[in-house]
């Protein structure tokens, strides 16, 4: 059975050596877990600080969203390196692996709604987010492989808004507009959508042939 996202950043030298740092420190993955709920809060509090900021400090804001959503990834990534090839996994650390990712996708796409005046369309693209988390782990617990199948998976998300962070910050300073973080809000949320009714319909048909 499948049990870890594939990422190709997991086999290269930085991450190793991030990883035998934190498996030699008194740092546990359930920490370096949680932490990205930190990072996710940093980056809706920079969402919400760009709505009365002046250009300037609106890009400035962009630039540390995108900065902390991609300490989110990292976070996300070293946890399990540090668990399984630290030899420093625990019995709480399924919890720790997924709770922490459902409140951070909430929190950084409620807070790009927030950042281009749509919370509500930001609230429901975390709420699809969670959606498309429970399906893979619904299949799991039947006993199937975990499904990571996108087109909007997490690390596609975290890089759509963490695009969007940095055209956004450009078109602050140039326009003083926000059009490049409502294109990638909806593009998130609609790629959001299909990734849980395509993880759905693979989830009943695998369910069914095993039937």
């Amino acid at each position: 059975m499948a049990e870890r996202r594939p990422i190709a950043a997991r086999g290269s030298g930085w991450a190793q050596a991030a990883a035998r740092r934190l498996a030699a420190s008194s740092v546990t993955p359930n920490q370096i877990s949680a932490s990205s709920m930190g990072f996710a809060a940093l980056a809706f509090a920079c969402f919400w600080l760009t709505r009365p900021a002046g250009p300037l400090l609106e890009a400035l804001l962009l630039v540390a969203a995108a900065l902390f959503c991609q300490l989110r990834l990292i976070a996300n990534l070293l946890d399990g390196m540090v668990a399984l090839e630290g030899g420093k996994g625990g019995p709480t650390g399924p919890f720790w692996n997924e709770a922490p990712d459902r409140v951070a996708d909430v929190l950084i796409l409620a807070g790009l709604g927030l950042a281009c005046g749509l919370f509500w369309l930001g609230c429901l693209a975390g709420a699809l987010a969670v959606g498309t988390a429970y399906v893979r782990e619904l299949g799991r617990a039947e006993g199937l492989a975990a499904d990571f199948c996108g087109p909007m998976a997490k690390p596609h998300r975290m890089a759509a808004v963490t695009a969007g962070c940095v055209a956004g910050a450009v078109e602050a300073l140039a326009t003083g507009t926000q059009w490049a973080l409502l294109a990638t809000l909806c593009l998130v949320a609609l790629g959001t959508a299909a990734t849980a009714l395509r993880r759905s319909v693979r989830l009943i048909r695998a369910l069914s042939l095993r039937a």
